[in-house]
């Protein structure tokens, strides 16, 4: 840059006797206009008046604002015209200062109309508030220690909790003052400016310009004031997108918003993306929510790219584990970005689990669920939780370098009550298994440990009976446990038809019971659809059991009769044709054959008592 001259004084043929070098800048001035306005410079002209030098240069260490700033105090001196606008407002205000330009070397000096200035019009106007923030790095120390900062930061503090149509432009009291086109009238001259929305948000937009550090202090000075965490953290969220592109992969795309007078003006802030996570992670308030917890898996992935340090890498694990059941499996899927071979980070995801596991979640829902539209906190954490953690398993399963150690440590970080069913690990196995074919029996039953075969739906156990890449003991094992299952199905069908032929009342109850135990066990819906045909059946064979009883009766009965009439009748020939019987000869007939046989042998009588006994068997036979 070249030396600064005040044109007008050169031209009327003075010589320079005072050289000031501010920032390597030198300016050639004249002491008498200084001296009468700078109280710092006239102190040190009095320290170098020992010199004798015609020339006097002094240098002007840390100048705030720089050579610009000293520029326009060096016109102010001299008499030139300024102007005051809201982009030097603020560097002026601490030149000033610094030089000590006070009402003590000259009335309405230059630090009096800058303050005028800044209170009158910057910190009433929204616009002009937010370019004076942006504008004030250079001299960001001195606008601190002369509180200009924190006026600054209050100002757009309270204007975000006001409605926007109250600064910027004319107040508008009445809905007439707009065109016909919607646009806004000011003393009926339109002003072409369209009225905002009333949305919360209107405001992301214009502190995005801000520095890192610029918006630290603003979003703890808004947080001081009461402004609502989920505004807090939708403008962190808004700023972290718009610097930190990795976050655009996995986030849901922003939608349009209209852009503010300010934001026209505005140059984006250049940060360092490495320094904005760390900051925007001690910002984050504690809170939970879906799409919030979504927010923080994104910054982790982009925090494991970027290489931030371990605390702040274990505080996001720590967030994202507090409200880990509202998380979603794409967002778990986080890449490994270090030398591990494993095609995901699943230590980190390991890490997560364990802060779910041990810590108590003490995390209440963003009010009104702006960032939590989709969210269900009283439905079993845990469970979801086991849910998820069986759906990523099945995702890491297929990576040929996951080793089995990982998978099991992945598998038993959850507590044994949070699973009800086992299909989900069973699932993650058989893929894992047909992903690593070379594993040897020995592994397989190993894993294959992590399961309660019990916790197997009948589904899951008739795919495990017949999955050849089980070791035989495992499916043998399945194989008893689905024996079990149908035994349990059966008992619990018959209980619900013993339930339905009791009395109305306990009956009623105790079948509703059992058939409901049914329905939510190992998904036996169809048992309970068959029950009616199940009763039908039962009914059949009751009533086909109760005829044989009543023709069993009736046998008996009349088996009582005949023995009865068996004694009381002379003839044993009526019993006989009464139950169609054939009786032998008397027995004086057969004597008399054989006393007619011509030779005495034997036989007769043997054949005699053959045909008796053959006679005998033949009515007991006849008669049952």
């Amino acid at each position: 840059m070249a030396p600064a001259k005040v044109s007008g004084f050169f031209n009327a043929g003075l010589a320079s006797d005072l050289t000031i070098i501010v920032d390597g800048v030198n300016f050639h001035l004249h002491k008498f206009p200084l001296m009468s306005k700078c109280g710092k410079i006239a102190s040190i002209f009095e320290e170098l008046k020992s010199t004798h030098d015609k020339i006097f240069t002094t240098k002007l260490e840390e100048f705030p604002g720089g050579p610009d700033a000293f520029l326009f105090a060096a016109k102010f001196c001299y008499g030139i015209r300024v102007e005051f606008t809201a982009r030097n407002i603020i560097m002026v205000y601490c030149a000033a200062d610094f030089l000590e330009m006070t009402d003590e070397y000259g009335e309405d000096n230059l630090l009096l109309k800058s303050e005028n200035f800044l209170h009158k019009n910057v910190l009433r106007n929204w616009k002009d508030c937010i370019l004076a923030l942006q504008s004030c790095e250079s001299c960001m120390p001195r606008a601190e220690k002369l509180h200009i900062l924190k006026k600054c930061l209050n100002a757009v503090s309270m204007m975000v909790c006001t409605d926007p149509s109250l600064f910027g432009w004319p107040m508008m009291m009445y809905g007439s003052l707009q065109s016909p086109g919607g646009s806004i009238l000011w003393n009926g001259i339109n002003t072409g400016a369209r009225i905002r929305s009333a949305e919360s948000d209107w405001w992301f937009e214009d502190i995005s310009y801000f520095s890192v550090g610029l918006f630290e202090r603003l979003i703890k000075t808004m947080e001081e004031r009461g402004i609502r965490c989920e505004l807090l953290a939708g403008a962190i969220m808004y700023y972290a997108r718009k610097y930190l592109p990795g976050l655009g992969r996995w986030q849901s795309t922003q939608g349009g918003k209209a852009r503010t007078v300010a934001s026209f003006s505005l140059t984006p802030a250049t940060v360092d993306q490495k320094v904005l996570l760390e900051s925007i992670e001690t910002l984050l308030p504690k809170k939970k929510g879906k799409s919030f917890c979504r927010f923080l898996l994104g910054l982790l992935r982009v925090a494991s790219i970027l290489g931030v340090n371990q605390t702040c890498q274990d505080s996001l694990e720590r967030r994202i584990g507090m409200q880990l059941e509202l998380a979603s499996l794409d967002g778990l899927l986080i890449p490994s970005y270090s030398d591990s071979d494993t095609l995901y980070n699943t230590d980190c995801v390991e890490r997560i689990v364990r802060h779910f596991v041990s810590l108590e979640s003490g995390l209440t829902l963003f009010s009104p669920p702006s960032l939590d539209l989709e969210s269900s906190p009283s439905s079993e954490p845990l469970r979801k939780v086991a849910r998820l953690m069986d759906s990523y398993l099945a995702e890491v399963a297929s990576d040929v370098n996951l080793k089995p150690g990982k998978l099991c440590t992945l598998a038993e970080v959850l507590p044994e009550s949070s699973r009800p069913l086992h299909d989900g690990l069973y699932r993650a196995l058989d893929i894992y298994f047909k992903a690593h074919p070379w594993l040897s029996d020995g592994e397989k039953e190993e894993l294959c440990n992590i399961i309660d075969y019990q916790k197997l739906s009948v589904d899951a156990c008739a795919h495990a009976s017949q999955n050849e890449r089980l070791p035989l003991r495992v499916i043998l094992q399945v194989l008893f446990f689905e024996q079990m299952h149908l035994r349990m199905a059966l008992a619990g069908c018959l209980n619900v038809l013993e339930a339905e032929s009791a009395p109305t009342g306990q009956g009623e109850i105790a079948g509703n019971a059992t058939a409901g135990q049914i329905v939510q066990r190992d998904g036996w819906v169809t048992v309970v659809r068959e029950n009616r045909v199940l009763k039908v059946d039962m009914e059949k064979m009751r009533s086909r059991v109760g005829e044989l009883e009543e023709e069993f009766s009736k046998i008996k009965q009349e088996m009582k009769r005949v023995t009865k009439s068996h004694s009381s009748l002379s003839s044993p020939r009526l019993v006989a044709r009464k139950f169609g019987c054939k009786l032998l000869a008397k027995s004086s007939d057969a004597q008399t054959d054989v006393a007619g046989s011509t030779g005495p042998t034997p036989r007769p009588s043997v054949e005699q008592a053959c045909s008796s006994r053959n006679s005998r068997h033949r009515k007991s036979f006849s008669l049952f």
